[in-house]
């Protein structure tokens, strides 16, 4: 049983990894990136707090893990850069110190290279089946697979 989330939206936790990106040093980040660090945080969050950071469910579409509001707010931009956003709830607490173990962790990485480590997830593998990889598909990422995922891989 997966518990209430800590309160956050997917898109403050989204707005969060868009505004903490490097951009003074050439660092960019494309709606990808943020959908494939947002699953990293929700797993880490549920391993760790045992309870996820936002309520919103994580679908298991073609290129990864996807929090349909989250598409819906930058779906124009494409491939493109984001751009900073205003920031209508601040992270605080052990969920930023999360965050920020996120970001050094999986923010090294470009967006298809996430994409990639997402696919040979077992939470993205068992929710799309015998899907090829580019099928579309917006069955919900059950949120006890995304637990027990990152629950194993704990240290």
């Amino acid at each position: 049983m997966v518990k209430e989330s800590l309160g956050y939206t997917a898109l403050d936790i989204a707005k969060w990894f868009i505004n903490s990106t490097d951009r003074e040093s050439g660092d960019a980040i494309t709606h990808l990136k943020v959908q494939k660090l947002l699953y990293y945080a929700q797993g880490w969050a549920l391993a760790y707090f045992e309870k996820p950071l936002f309520d919103e469910e994580l679908q298991a579409w073609a290129h990864g893990p996807v929090a349909v509001s989250v598409w819906e707010q930058f779906k124009g931009q494409g491939y493109q850069s984001l751009p900073e956003q205003k920031v209508t709830r601040r992270i605080t607490g052990d969920a930023l110190l999360l965050l920020q173990s996120v970001n050094e962790r999986y923010g090294i990485y470009s967006a298809k290279k996430l994409e990639q480590m997402t696919h040979g997830e077992d939470p993205w593998k068992e929710t799309r089946g015998d899907l090829p990889p580019e099928a579309r598909c917006n069955a919900i990422i059950a949120k006890a697979s995304i637990k027990k995922y990152f629950a194993d891989l704990k240290p």
